[in-house]
């Protein structure tokens, strides 16, 4: 014989069910990382007592701005994020939740993945150098170039490189800086034919450049949409596609020509 209970103690009896499916998932760890912005670092400038850009080979320029590449900061692989962290963030502008198979390769194990993201960093550094040596049509062979940064991973960093190595390098005695003396921050990959790609994670990226003092942000034009979301007040956008295209647009905003600089 079943015994009759009231409406209100059966639903709430059948609630019990859905609490503790709550209760295990507020406790379980879910496939999500949590980024936030992370460091960035000038490359005209010097990194554990090493210059970030060395050149030999070749007369180098004075530079009297800054080129800030830009970083964000994401748990680990092996970091167990529950769902107060995930809500916690994904009401944060300060914060983002990313699938963490859209961060880190499936499978890896943390040592695994600093070493993936090293060699990605090897690999962004030869072409960034490749492609500004293209652009200032200098032999590779004659003109060595030497990039340091330690403790930083991924290829995100290639098109400051490339900018880094033009600015040292362009017009020695004649161009003027590329940033006209300003803190000019950015990301964006790069190929060895100049072609800048895009990177994700850029509207954390543009608060780190803030916290840091820059005041404009050179950003993949595909990501204009994302930079703008969150763009912290008095930031100026530029959006490039190409190395040409970025120096282009540096080289006249230093020189007041603002007419000719492009913006998202």
């Amino acid at each position: 014989m079943l015994s009759r209970l009231s409406r209100p103690r059966a639903l709430a009896l059948s609630a019990l069910p859905i609490a503790a499916l709550f209760a295990v998932v507020g406790l379980a760890p879910l496939p999500y990382a949590v980024a936030q912005p992370g460091s960035t670092a000038d490359v005209l400038g010097v990194d554990k007592g090493r210059e970030v850009i060395s050149v030999a080979g070749a007369p180098v320029q004075k530079t009297e701005g800054q080129l800030r590449m830009t970083t964000i900061v994401a748990s680990g692989p092996s970091v167990d994020v529950g769902l107060g962290e995930v809500v916690d963030a994904w009401f944060r502008t300060d914060r983002a939740v990313m699938p963490i198979h859209s961060v880190y390769p499936p499978g890896k194990s943390d040592a695994e993945i600093e070493k993936h993201n090293l060699g990605q960093m090897k690999e962004s550094q030869d072409a960034a150098t490749l492609a500004a040596l293209r652009y200032l049509k200098k032999d590779p062979a004659k003109v060595k170039v030497t990039l340091h940064l330690a403790d930083i991973g991924g290829p995100s960093a290639g098109l400051l490189f490339s900018l880094g190595i033009v600015d040292k390098l362009d017009g020695v005695g004649r161009a003027g800086d590329l940033t006209g003396g300003r803190i000019v921050a950015g990301t964006g990959t790069i190929e060895a034919d100049g072609k800048v790609g895009a990177v994700g994670g850029v509207s954390l990226k543009t608060q780190a450049a803030a916290r840091d003092g820059a005041t404009v942000f050179v950003v993949p034009k595909d990501e204009c949409a994302e930079a703008k979301a969150e763009l912290p007040e008095g930031m100026r956008l530029i959006p490039v596609t190409a190395l040409d295209d970025a120096v282009s647009s540096l080289r006249a905003l230093a020189q007041g020509q603002e007419a000719r600089v492009p913006s998202c």
